[in-house]
């Protein structure tokens, strides 16, 4: 133990002395850190895939449109936009005062302006096949393949739809959407995704993989706050990536790192009550933060009838799968198993925080072990003779699915609990190997669309991971993306919600909470429903 305690302080050390000629420097610095325990694979907005390189992404670069706390659309690099009357193309006008960092791929090492074709490079680089972006499929069937990004001039850019399509601003928020330069793509190649080169509040000093990153603050951000004070207000962050929760817990306790995102089920009980408060010992020496979080967490069911695993499984009965969904008590689970950090999923496969979410509309399921009996039996299962399910899960969702498992078995079901690797788990339901497995869906962008597609038939896996097809579903889906009128787009959604929910391809359990400990000196620090790390407005005291 006390070998391991002095190679954990040697690693942090290395961490945040990295590198020591710019740490001389900036030795009072005012910077915020925290720990990324699964790593940062890149720094490549194209390739900002999940949310490790989404929170670093948002630092570094900006994009056209941004979403603010209350999940609304607001100006970034676009200054303001306009939609035409049939609601086919967008008109952005762009700030003329951005510029990109500093960078030894530009003209005597200085940042130049970005201009609209900037913008049109960057979509396009994120759509050409070569890239081969995770992002590439967000302008698929939505934007014109031919001419759908134009550069009037250089504060003019034109995005041309093949039909309208309302969340396209939401799209263009996402980080893949961020705006990259053409001479630092050319200069780096490859390895621009270890030298970024964005217009974000900061920008890179050093990366090691496996060990740390540093962002210093962007003298020449162009954003200022409702004082005209520039931001960012603080000098930097620095970035650890120790893999283990516990080592994480631990700087926190030291007040090495200024927050923690989500506690692991490890530690819930030591810092929080089962309804979800701080316990008394830690009051006052940490802040706690929740916010709802546009995540739903769910168990997936393979429904495509032509799989051999559907046609010899009882899961390709409707009935049964209703009866799994009233066979468990959701509130008991997120009481017990998530200390209140949830909220069950009583109602559709949106959550909650949207704005078409309405759980008086949209009815899901409750805990009714009755009525799930009295469906199996219907289905033609009696007496005990329903097949062993296996249901696929990672490690650190055991305890859910052994909860799940042993109140089905109460209604006469056999569920063998399967724990796999993650990316075993994703290769599996990306090639329909897993008949019953444990998935999450964080919105990227906050559109209740970008929850319904993936049940949409036209969609691959992924999105659509059970293979669901349902011609009533795909025609309110695709009727929805045609409407411009938000309230009779969101009566569309939820009516295919709910026929969706009727069908049970999928178990939701809780729609999901942004839970942050957060050090006491650190001001302005506030969480948001996309869980997105927004350090422009942070102070420390």
């Amino acid at each position: 133990m006390f070998r391991s305690y002095k190679y954990l302080l040697f690693l942090t050390s290395a961490l945040f002395f990295l590198p020591s000629c710019y740490q001389s420097e900036k030795e009072n610095g005012n910077y915020f850190y925290y720990n990324d325990y699964s790593g940062i694979a890149s720094l490549d907005p194209a390739f900002a895939k999940n949310q490790s390189i989404t929170w670093a992404i948002h630092q570094l670069y900006n994009t056209l449109v941004e979403v603010d706390s209350a999940l609304h659309i607001t100006p970034s690099i676009a200054k303001r936009w306009e939609i035409s009357e049939y609601g086919k193309v967008y008109t952005f006008y762009l700030r003329d005062d951005v510029f990109f960092h500093d960078d030894v791929c530009f003209e005597k090492r200085k940042g130049r302006k970005l201009v609209a074709k900037d913008v049109v490079y960057s979509f396009k680089r994120l759509s050409d096949k070569k890239m081969a972006s995770p992002g590439a499929w967000i302008f698929n069937d939505k934007v014109n393949p031919v001419n759908g990004f134009i550069a009037i001039d250089d504060t003019t850019l034109q995005v041309r739809l093949t039909r309208p399509y309302h969340p396209i601003l939401g799209i263009l928020s996402m980080q893949y959407c961020s705006i990259v330069p053409d001479e630092a793509v050319n200069k780096y190649g490859g390895d621009f995704r270890r030298h970024p080169v964005g217009t974000g509040p900061f920008s890179i000093v050093a990366w090691q993989e496996g060990q740390g990153l540093i962002m210093k603050k962007n003298d020449h951000y162009f954003e200022r706050d409702e004082t005209g004070k520039s931001l960012p207000y603080i000098d930097g962050i620095k970035v650890s990536f120790f893999d283990s929760r516990a080592t994480e817990f631990l700087l926190f306790r030291q007040g090495k790192v200024d927050f923690i995102n989500d506690i692991d089920a490890t530690f819930k009980d030591e810092v929080l009550t089962k309804k979800g408060t701080l316990r008394k010992e830690w009051e006052g020496k940490v802040q706690l933060q929740t916010h709802p979080y546009l995540n739903v967490e769910y168990f997936g069911i393979l429904v495509d009838s032509t799989n051999d695993l559907v046609k010899n499984s009882p899961t390709r009965s409707k009935k049964l799968r209703q009866a799994i969904n009233y066979g468990f008590d959701r509130e008991k689970m997120v009481l017990y198993l998530r200390n209140s950090l949830g909220i069950p999923a009583k109602s559709g496969f949106v959550p909650t925080g949207l704005p078409s979410f309405d759980s008086t509309i949209v009815k899901g399921y409750s805990y009714n072990p009755a009525l799930a009996k009295k469906l199996l039996a219907e289905a033609g299962f009696t007496g005990g003779n329903i097949p062993l399910i296996r249901l696929t899960t990672i490690s650190i969702y055991s305890n859910i699915a052994d909860f799940i498992a042993k109140q089905l078995e109460a209604i006469g079901m056999n569920i063998q609990v399967e724990i796999v690797q993650k990316s075993l788990l994703l290769e599996m339901t990306s090639t329909s190997r897993a008949l019953f497995f444990r998935g999450s869906w964080i919105a990227d962008y906050p559109d209740a669309e970008n929850y319904l597609s993936v049940f949409y038939s036209k969609n691959p896996a992924p999105p659509n991971y059970t293979r669901y097809n349902n011609q009533v579903f795909d025609d309110l889906f695709e009727k929805a993306m045609r409407e411009t009128n938000d309230s009779l787009r969101y009566k569309l959604y939820r009516q295919a919600d709910q026929v969706l929910i009727n069908d049970a391809p999928v178990v939701p359990l809780w729609y999901d909470m942004v839970v942050h400990l957060v050090q006491p000196n650190i001001k302005g620090f506030k969480p948001n429903a996309l869980n997105l790390l927004e350090l422009r407005r942070v102070k420390k005291d």
